[in-house]
């Protein structure tokens, strides 16, 4: 082994010299990426770009040279977070949204923004802007509505406009989250709940005093149907009242059956009980 050594040092150094430098120069853009050839600051080429001459595969670079740039061919995301917006109508609304953007111009976009985060971080301001301008020329309820698509449609064109100076396509900005904020939220279940209850006391009041006309009319009724009953045979009048006091007398109070009353059977008081004469 040491004689190989001595006899082909040179050849050996060299090809590990040529093995390194071909690692060092090939690489790999897979399909879902595209990339970018900088060399010396400048973009001198691009693999695998929508459009472009080459495909996914294998290159080779000038090591120590060439820097590779991937970037993600597929729908990125940009994520804003909890914003106050304040509508045509004056609500301070608490407004969540998202906008999904791919690269269409990976050059543009190593020139303007270097990176893909570096897009996020550029447009993520102008997404907050725009919402704010188009939501203030809406009222809290129209966003509640169908009108709500054609403003966020303006929102996706004006901010579609704003990417494409950083080599990029806003494909779609949806609105997760619309809310009132929480104290004036709190203060309008407040309010809603004390309207419920108002309108619930207007209910009953309405019931009550309904019912009151109702039970009054039937006691009127029942009254004159009495009136015309006993009208017709005062004697029967006569039975059914004593009818009512025997059955106040003689029932067991309450729940006492042991008490009794003694009467003599020619007490006047008893004289239903010997029929008419």
């Amino acid at each position: 082994m040491q004689r190989i050594w001595e006899d082909y040092r040179l050849t050996i150094i060299a090809l590990g010299v040529a093995i390194v430098g071909l690692l060092m120069s090939v690489y790999v853009v897979p399909e879902e990426e595209q990339a970018v050839i900088v060399r010396t600051g400048n973009p001198i080429g691009t693999v695998n770009t929508p459009g472009g001459e080459t495909d996914a595969g294998i290159y080779l670079r000038m090591p120590f040279v060439d820097r590779v740039v991937r970037i993600e061919k597929r729908l990125l995301d940009l994520e804003m977070s909890d914003e106050e917006v304040l509508s045509n109508d004056q609500q301070r609304l608490l407004v969540n949204a998202y906008a999904r953007f791919r690269i269409t111009d990976p050059v543009r976009m190593v020139e303007r923004a270097g990176t893909t985060d570096g897009v996020r971080n550029a447009l993520e301001p102008i997404l907050n802007s725009v919402l704010r301008q188009e939501l203030g020329r809406r009222t809290f309820q129209a966003m509640l509505t169908a009108e709500r698509g054609s403003a966020l449609q303006n929102v996706r064109n004006n901010l579609d406009r704003q990417a494409r100076q950083y080599g990029a396509e806003v494909v779609d900005v949806q609105i997760t989250r619309t809310d009132l904020p929480e104290a004036p939220l709190q203060s309008a279940f407040t309010r809603m709940e004390s309207d419920r209850q108002r309108e619930a006391r207007a209910i009953r009041a309405g019931g009550s005093r309904d019912a009151r006309i109702i039970r009054a009319d039937a006691d009127a009724e029942a009254a004159r149907i009495y009136a015309e009953s006993f009208g017709k045979d005062a004697e029967f009048y006569d039975f059914y009242r004593a009818m009512q006091s025997y059955d106040a007398t003689f029932a067991a109070e309450n729940g006492d059956a042991a008490s009794s009353i003694i009467l003599s059977p020619d007490n006047e008081y008893l004289q239903q009980f010997r029929g008419r004469r």
